[in-house]
């Protein structure tokens, strides 16, 4: 099975984000002497990482193998190749990494994990380095994130200039946000030239699985107020939005969502001011801390910030529609 060409970029590009060193590959020529049964389950590139050569044997099976099984087609390996062997595999379970620990398996997890004791190299979940301090991203780096998610396909190149102008954030406020992103491991950094550009070692599921505990509801204050009649002034969100995606039951009160500049905007042209209790007519305003209608399907906010801000309700039954929203997620 060949290995695709993305495969080999993510290798380059995670050694030289973590290591800062420019690493080549080229195919290993001597692939027709080994046995089938490993010329089948992998491929193999040679490559040069401080000065030493190395073997990539870049694992294509669909299901993970053995760690033992591995250290003994390493083994194997050791009658055709003079030099280090290193094993790449784009996922890899906790479990398993660390049973090929055990076993003295130099490996590679492009965008996760390196493990070279030969050279010195033990960087274990590498990607939680930068989150001393940080408990969630910021807002720009979220919106930026769901973006990624929803409209971008795994390996997609992007730069900060693209994505502000996609967005309507400064270039600058992207390069923050893509630094904030590779540190904490959710994505890579490359150079092409003078430009940065980020790329995703991953599929969008396990993206969203890893950020997931970074992420902040995007709702920083909730009003009531009496709008115009007929008037929306923002998609649909909460609850009211949680029931347009599922069979739970409307509120009452419909539920909006708008950013800061729009809620101010609307208090200047409608003159309603926010209520302290709910009365007949009474709608709620989300402000969000991005704008919502970024991500909006139709007259709703997007599934992913509409999960955010609702996945701390104890309600058993919302919880139980965020489940059935959750699933009609195409990943």
């Amino acid at each position: 099975m060949a290995v695709m060409a993305k495969e080999l970029i993510e290798f380059e590009h995670y050694v030289h984000n973590v290591l800062d060193l420019h690493v080549t590959t080229k195919p290993w020529p001597q692939v027709a002497r080994l046995p089938f049964f490993l010329r089948d389950q992998y491929a193999f590139f040679e490559t040069r990482i401080l000065e030493a050569p190395c073997l990539l044997v870049m694992d294509q099976g669909e299901r993970e193998p053995a760690p033992a099984t591995v250290r003994k087609h390493l083994d194997q390996l050791l009658q055709y190749w003079n030099g280090e062997i290193v094993y790449v595999r784009n996922q890899v379970t906790t479990y398993n990494r660390k049973r090929l620990i055990e076993q003295k398996v130099p490996f590679v997890i492009p965008g996760n994990q390196m493990y070279l004791p030969m050279l010195g190299i033990d960087l274990r979940e590498h990607y939680r380095k930068a989150l001393a301090g940080t408990l969630t991203l910021k807002p720009s780096t979220q919106a930026l994130l769901i973006h990624m998610l929803l409209r971008r396909a795994p390996g997609d190149r992007l730069t900060p200039l693209e994505t502000a102008l996609e967005l309507g954030y400064t270039p600058m406020t992207m390069t923050r946000a893509f630094s904030e992103l590779e540190g904490a491991g959710l994505v890579g950094i490359f150079k092409e030239g003078r430009e940065r550009c980020l790329y995703v070692p991953r599929t969008r599921r396990e993206l969203w699985d890893q950020a997931q505990p970074l992420m902040r509801s995007p709702v920083r204050e909730k009003v009531l107020a009496k709008l115009p009649p007929n008037h929306r002034p923002g998609p649909f969100s909460g609850l009211t939005g949680l029931a347009r995606y599922t069979d739970l039951a409307a509120p009452e009160h419909p539920i909006f969502a708008v950013t800061t500049g729009e809620w101010t905007a609307l208090q200047k042209t409608t003159g309603i001011e926010k209520i302290p209790h709910r009365e007949p007519g009474t709608s709620e305003v989300e402000i969000w801390s991005y704008p919502p209608q970024w991500f909006a399907q139709e007259d709703v906010v997007d599934r992913l910030s509409l999960f955010l801000s609702l996945k701390n309700d104890p309600d058993e039954r919302i919880a139980a529609s965020l489940d059935e929203m959750m699933a009609q997620v195409k990943w």
